[in-house]
């Protein structure tokens, strides 16, 4: 099993990880992974899988593929060829990986960690979901996921279409988008629960724009308004319609 030493030595340097770091991640102790680096031992078959599950290898691929080849790196190559071949697959950022997607999402080892499935319906294109969390964009569901297209140029914007806005400042959010007329530089992000205020953003604080396709929530959790929110909600606008004419009239 020497070439699964050299993936072990591999895949650990990839990340970064010392090999106390990479150890103590598999349970094992420094001293034994240092055999497997070093080709003094054969890695045991479970130490293998909980390394072929932390980077979504399999078994073959870790006993028989060189994955540092010097020739061309074989992650790299696989990468590819999972995006040429039939349904790409769509990379799942659930809200507790949210926070370290501000910081990976450009990082293919951060991205291979993410779990994925696949939608034969859609068109072909780069697509990722998103999770969702709290009642703004009423009435998808806290919970929903959305699966978007990646948008590379801000004038493919269409207004008041829904998108998730990766920002600097804002995080991962799920909003209606509108580019600010006056302002070019800026976009207004609108919430479908009236009760949520509309709010600016800088351009260049946007680091990654997806168009919603798709909408993905568990049955039953369709969300309702009831005559109580709706009569806050109408109040809500009156007041603010009030304001603003006031506004004008003086």
């Amino acid at each position: 099993m020497a070439i699964a030493g050299k993936n072990l030595k591999y895949l650990r340097k990839l990340r970064g990880w010392t090999q106390e770091e990479f150890s103590t991640k598999l349970g094992i102790k420094r001293s034994l992974l240092g055999a497997y680096e070093e080709e003094r031992a054969d890695p045991r078959i479970e130490v293998l899988e909980q390394v072929g599950e932390m980077f979504k290898l399999s078994l073959d691929e870790l006993l028989l593929k060189d994955l540092g080849d010097a020739k061309g790196n074989y992650l790299a190559k696989r990468r590819a060829q999972k995006m040429a071949t039939g349904s790409a697959e769509i990379q799942l950022v659930p809200v507790k990986a949210a926070a370290g997607y501000l910081a990976g999402y450009a990082d293919p080892e951060f991205l291979d960690e993410l779990n994925t499935f696949t939608l034969p319906m859609l068109a072909p294109g780069s697509y990722r979901a998103f999770e969702i969390v709290g009642d703004s964009m009423l009435p998808t569901p806290s919970g929903s996921v959305i699966v978007g297209e990646k948008v590379d140029d801000v004038e493919e914007i269409r207004n008041n279409n829904t998108y998730i806005v990766i920002s600097r400042n804002e995080g991962i959010v799920y909003k209606r988008v509108l580019k600010n007329t006056r302002a070019r530089n800026k976009f207004t992000l609108i919430s479908d629960n009236v009760a949520y205020q509309p709010y600016n953003i800088n351009a260049e604080d946007v680091i990654e724009l997806w168009k919603a396709t798709m909408v993905i929530s568990k049955a039953n959790t369709q969300q309702r308004w009831d005559v109580n929110q709706l009569a806050s909600v109408v109040s809500d606008l009156q007041e603010q319609v009030s304001k603003l004419k006031k506004k004008k009239a003086n």
